[in-house]
């Protein structure tokens, strides 16, 4: 594991945007096309700001988040809606969206629908974590219902999940297809998030879901 610690969010934000354009252009020269997979939430927000300004060939991007919560585009949860407003956008418009929802009731009935168009996009080319002071990431959550097959060597690509501290139901990509990537970034904040990963290098996965992807990774924190 590399530890990056940032002078400010700002900083960090910037930094990661700029790592990440430039490993998506060198994919790019090597390949027809790049995949990128991020998480949710409002702390990436600024990096999205910042990558849909920049000018790459985002028509050969295929961008994909690492889970979703079960509910509409229209709800104020969906990290769908979030993606077309903050990272979809200006110059990088073109870049394709594969989704993690479909409308029928449960992500149950949604998993064969959706699993082709993930398949294709693995190998990831670039993959952005997130980490929550549960120390879970994705939708690979302590407690989960489905995590010790979440983080199984034979676990298919998209699982649905449940987890007590999640109000939803979930679809999240296996530890497997996060782990396929060829680049992966840590993004986490405040010095609560960096005393949960402490204490996650000392853990096993099934405890803490983070620590199945420190190895090789690159955590980018500031205060």
């Amino acid at each position: 594991m590399n530890f990056i610690e940032y002078a400010d969010r700002d900083a960090l934000m910037l930094d990661l945007a700029d790592i990440i354009a430039g490993e998506l252009r060198a994919a790019l020269d090597h390949s027809d096309r790049a995949s990128l997979c991020v998480p949710g939430g409002t702390t990436p927000g600024p990096i999205f700001d910042t990558l849909s300004g920049v000018p790459l060939a985002w028509d050969r991007i295929d961008i994909l988040l690492n889970d979703e919560r079960w509910v509409s585009e229209t709800s104020d949860r969906s990290n769908t809606a979030l993606l077309k407003r903050r990272l979809v956008t200006g110059h990088a418009a073109g870049a394709a969206l594969i989704p993690l929802h479909t409308d029928v009731p449960t992500p149950e009935e949604g998993l064969d629908g959706l699993m082709p168009a993930v398949d294709a996009a693995l190998p990831l080319d670039v993959l952005v974590l997130g980490m929550g002071l549960d120390m879970h990431t994705a939708s690979l959550f302590p407690g989960a219902d489905q995590l010790a097959l979440g983080l199984s060597d034979d676990a298919p690509t998209l699982l649905a999940m449940r987890a007590p501290g999640a109000p939803e139901p979930r679809i999240t990509l296996s530890a497997k297809a996060l782990k396929s990537a060829v680049s992966t970034h840590i993004l986490i904040t405040g010095t609560e998030k960096r005393d949960a990963l402490e204490r996650a290098r000392k853990l096993q996965p099934f405890d803490a879901p983070i620590a199945a992807f420190l190895q090789g990774a690159t955590v980018h924190w500031a205060a």
